[in-house]
């Protein structure tokens, strides 16, 4: 009687490892992902393209909004290792307070990728997904150039001090401008990616009288502030403006020949790559480390393009 106490408790020990192993190899991949602020549109236009990538991919995603602080990504990417998460993507809001967060990562064994900015401690990450930003500055800034011929004044408007893109950009820019003495910065500043701010900012430079002649915008959201307050000055047919990302108001304002131009970042590209590789990193695969994908100039000549 033992005996046979013994071998059904053996076969039903196994149907439970068993079941386990199965469940195991049937599980949900989960994905913990620290957005650098959900109040920014190209941003959610970035957990848009995470979102229907991760549907396809039978990938489950858990989502937190760092609200514009490095702080919160790291709590949040803390918390993602509480919960087991089996990898994660950061997208940084900081290039330097954001990094711990890779650190914590890499620390527990989770794959970690790192979308759209980066962070000083990159080379720690499994991998990169996003686009050169000294590029989107190049960009701007030597189409402003050719639409000023040369010579003028001009404004930029600043992203958050410390963002890596908002360096980029700058650096970007500046590489063209120096070539050209005749053209002057008469004002920069930051208006921390917001839309509100590039308004405000703008109204203040307008009211002090000086000339200008193009807005160097480094994104959308504040080149359309700008623009809405170069508008209310009746300054709109002076004054040339452009911006990055090209969001949705920023290509209707091309189409309406408002904005001169943007440059389109491609926030889905980014977001399926990233997630496409965190599974990839899961599956301990060989991976590019830095993957970018090109900015492209949009233009009253082809924004239908990328509508």
């Amino acid at each position: 009687m033992d005996r046979h106490i013994k071998i059904l408790l053996w076969l039903v020990l196994g149907a439970v490892m068993y079941g386990c192993k199965s469940g195991d190899k049937n599980k949900k991949l989960r994905v913990g992902v620290s957005y650098q602020n959900l109040q920014n549109e190209f941003i959610i236009n970035i957990q848009d393209g995470m979102r229907k990538k991760a549907k396809e991919l039978g990938i489950e995603l858990i989502e937190s909004d760092g609200q514009g602080k490095a702080e919160n990504q790291v709590s949040q990417i803390e918390n993602f290792i509480s919960l087991g998460v089996d990898a994660i993507i950061l997208n940084p809001f900081d290039k330097n307070g954001s990094a711990p967060a890779v650190n914590k990562a890499v620390q527990e064994g989770i794959p970690i990728i790192v979308v759209n900015a980066v962070v000083s401690n990159l080379d720690k990450a499994n991998a990169y997904v996003g686009s050169e930003d000294k590029e989107a500055g190049r960009i701007v800034a030597t189409k402003i150039v050719d639409l000023i011929k040369g010579k003028g004044n001009i404004a930029i408007i600043h992203g958050a001090y410390g963002h890596s893109a908002e360096i980029e950009r700058s650096e970007g820019i500046q590489k063209v401008l120096i070539q050209y003495p005749s053209i002057k910065i008469v004002f920069e500043q930051t208006a921390n990616w917001d839309r509100a701010q590039g308004l405000s900012l703008m109204e203040n430079w307008i009211s002090t009288g000086k000339e200008i002649n193009a807005v160097i915008a480094l994104n959308d959201e504040m080149a359309l502030g700008a623009y809405k307050a170069i508008e209310g000055a009746g300054r709109q047919k002076n004054i040339f403006v452009i911006g990055i990302d090209a969001i949705k108001d920023a290509l209707r304002s091309v189409e309406e020949n408002k904005m001169a131009a943007t440059v389109f970042q491609d926030a889905n590209g980014q977001a399926s790559l990233a997630l496409e590789l965190a599974k990839q990193a899961t599956e301990k695969k060989t991976m590019k480390h830095l993957n970018y994908i090109p900015f492209q100039l949009v233009t009253r000549e082809n924004y239908k393009k990328f509508q």
